[in-house]
């Protein structure tokens, strides 16, 4: 269930951002950058995956998410819970577990025989559908799900994400223009904010984390 007493979201995020930087889901490699789905390069890259090894961690940051949702969306707002194939469907579980509602999965592409389904579970025409994920970059792959949900028969309004990166703007305005609203615990702000309070990289490293995040547009690699 909803834990009683959640931290404000600054502390949220503060937190949120220490346990990744704990468990080591943050990366940083100018020299050799990270490529995502959408084909754009960073010298830096979170993996949310590494939650599920983590009971403790992934347990703390689960209890905020459901917090984060009930205060932000409301506490009666949803009658199920949607994971993105694969990196959501963890998460979607225990947040399900925790908000006492049942649980669906959605698929990025039909699955190509059987009932040739999208989504998997029961997913009742009308239902509210909370669609949560690992992190959101462009927004673009919950749209897709978004969609996928609509397309079911559900209602979806909102989606919930353990980070999201925070430096483009057209996101939330991609989602918002979808009538989507975007529930993020962290973004890539706080991660360095608190990287630098603790110490976790090197001066140099955390200077080039924030020029691409002031530009991500426009960073190359060094040399």
């Amino acid at each position: 269930m909803i834990p009683a007493s959640i931290p404000d979201a600054a502390t949220v995020a503060r937190l949120t951002a220490r346990m990744l930087l704990d468990i080591r889901a943050v990366h940083v490699n100018a020299a050799e950058p990270f490529t995502f789905a959408s084909g754009r390069r960073a010298p830096t890259y979170i993996d949310c995956r590494k939650l599920i090894s983590y009971p403790r961690v992934r347990s703390a940051v689960m209890d905020f998410m459901a917090a984060t949702v009930a205060r932000e969306a409301g506490f009666e707002a949803f009658d199920s819970i949607a994971g993105g194939e694969t990196a959501g469907i963890p998460f979607a579980a225990l947040v399900a577990e925790r908000l006492a509602l049942p649980m669906t999965y959605v698929r990025k592409k039909p699955k190509g025989y059987g009932r040739n389904a999208r989504i998997e579970g029961d997913l009742p025409e009308g239902a509210r559908a909370l669609l949560v994920e690992d992190l959101a970059t462009d927004g673009g792959s919950k749209l897709s799900f978004v969609e996928a949900l609509r397309e079911a028969g559900a209602v979806c309004g909102h989606t919930a994400v353990i980070f999201s990166y925070g430096i483009f703007p057209e996101t939330e305005e991609r989602l918002a223009a979808a009538g989507v609203r975007l529930h993020a615990l962290a973004t890539w702000w706080d991660v360095l904010a608190e990287a630098r309070r603790g110490g976790d990289f090197d001066a140099a490293t955390l200077d080039t984390v924030e020029a691409f995040l002031h530009a991500p547009r426009d960073w190359t690699p060094a040399g």
